[in-house]
């Protein structure tokens, strides 16, 4: 079962093995930083299939992860 996130709400990112193996080298950087869920425009909106976008709290984009790796 996903965990259901809020966009705008700001998480710790803890990567679950989905965002380890399906990822890029920036994404596992950000791995134990606080991130803020974002919604973008044309894409499917967060908690879809168990996925959202996420940003630093200086509003860089990241990339989409899994909602379970977000606490």
């Amino acid at each position: 079962m996903s965990n259901k996130v809020r966009v705008g709400k700001v998480y710790k990112f803890t990567p679950v093995l989905w965002d380890q193996f399906n990822c890029d080298e920036y994404t596992l950087e950000q791995a134990g930083n606080p991130v803020r869920v974002v919604n973008k425009y044309g894409c499917p909106k967060a908690n879809t299939m168990g996925m959202c976008y996420i940003e630093s709290l200086e509003g860089e984009f990241i990339g989409m992860v899994c909602t379970n790796s977000l606490e």
